[in-house]
């Protein structure tokens, strides 16, 4: 078994040409003794990973790591708890798990060998970010915990224009946001690639698989409603096609115009399955669900607005992309991938319950906002000197 899986991690690290590393790998404390790494399908978590194999490669022998994904048919059996205890016998120190959530009862083997292994490091990821943290009950004392995001307009002007540009923290770009603009204007065009981002950036896979894109894209939703949703129990056989419906649907509406009863009748999905179906979908980072800052986060409360994830999804899934909800998903992925977002009465959105920002285009006004406090114009527009301006593609550098 040993021998296969070392043959199988050599072809992978042979097979790895990026030197580029997400903005969580620095993140990480890989000291911890068991990390998990969520998140959505084909936002680069197995790359991660093997990143991480090939540093301990340099700088351990090859016995002390070993990685392995439970998509290979020849695990499908493995007792994993006994495997860790033979790998560890022969000097493992490091056990990187691609697809845990592939395994049954992982959660238990899990937490068995934090007991009864506590010098061997367990590096693990699993695609459905639902099934790692639904088992968070067992594992939430011993498990570190990392959510990897698509990337962000940072991360994909870095590889696009191959030099290093550095990312800001909210309140830094608030505060400082013309000499911030500045900078980055010395650098590059912010709106060069800005429409190749929003239609093909926040998925990795697209510098490898241009040509490909669209094809692997509607796999990944594909399977995250197939194989993942299925599988942890949370839809029934035959709603996956009403869930993909509804994926359409969402389409069609305006995102701050959700009329959940035309929603049901059209998905064919009765009314009170709706929030829970919205709400696996928000899980399984296929929807974006924005709710309202006076109604709390109840699982079953109405959503104010609903976005698909991310504008790749929307410019593939919808006959239509009308501006104004392609500059508000933009907004609600990259800002809501760090911080808490909420809708507003007054302005589109309040971000950690402190700021409003009202998004629209370079002509838009202060008039909606202009009586409230820390609040924010974001215009899809490159520059204004105005500091209470701030150009949409800067909150692409929150990470």
């Amino acid at each position: 078994m040993l021998e296969k899986l070392y043959n199988n991690e050599k072809i992978l690290l042979n097979n790895l040409e990026i030197d580029f590393k997400r903005y969580l790998y620095e993140k990480i404390d890989f000291s911890s003794q068991m990390v998990a790494i969520v998140g959505a399908r084909g936002v680069g978590k197995t790359t991660l990973l093997l990143q991480k194999l090939q540093e301990l490669r340099q700088n351990t022998p090859l016995h002390h790591s070993l990685y392995f994904s439970f998509d290979l048919p020849f695990v499908a059996t493995l007792d994993l708890f006994e495997f860790a205890g033979e790998f560890t016998k022969q000097g493992g120190r490091y056990l990187l798990i691609d697809e845990i959530h592939k395994y049954k009862n992982f959660a238990i083997h899990l937490k068995a060998i934090y007991d009864v292994y506590p010098d061997l490091k367990v590096l693990f990821t699993g695609s459905c970010a639902t099934s790692i943290l639904n088992a968070q009950a067992d594992l939430s004392r011993r498990v570190v915990t990392h959510r990897l995001y698509g990337l962000s307009y940072r991360e994909f002007l870095e590889l696009t224009t191959n030099q290093s540009l550095p990312k800001y923290f909210l309140k830094e770009m608030l505060e400082n946001k013309t000499e911030i603009v500045d900078d980055l204007m010395g650098k590059f065009r912010p709106l060069e690639h800005w429409n190749e981002y929003l239609e093909h950036g926040y998925y990795p896979f697209y510098f490898s698989e241009r040509k490909h894109f669209l094809e692997l894209l509607y796999n990944t939703i594909n399977l995250t409603i197939e194989v993942d949703l299925l599988n942890l129990g949370l839809i029934k056989m035959e709603s996956i096609e009403k869930l993909k419906k509804l994926l359409l649907v969402i389409c069609q509406s305006d995102p701050f115009k959700i009329n959940i009863s035309k929603i049901a009748t059209l998905s064919e999905l009765s009314r009170n399955s709706i929030y829970s179906y919205l709400n696996h979908l928000d899980k399984g980072e296929l929807l974006n669900i924005v709710m309202n800052s006076k109604k709390g986060l109840a699982i079953l409360a109405k959503p104010d607005k609903v976005y698909l994830n991310n504008t790749n999804q929307l410019f593939a899934m919808c006959t239509e992309h009308k501006i104004g909800t392609v500059r508000e998903t933009f907004f609600a992925n990259q800002v809501g991938n760090m911080h808490s977002i909420t809708s507003s009465d007054s302005g589109d959105f309040i971000v950690d319950g402190k700021y409003t920002f009202e998004v629209g285009g370079k002509n838009k006004s202060f008039n909606q906002i202009k009586d409230i406090p820390n609040s924010y114009l974001v215009i899809d527009d490159d520059f204004s000197m105005n500091e209470k301006k701030i150009p949409l593609w800067l909150f692409g550098f929150l990470y």
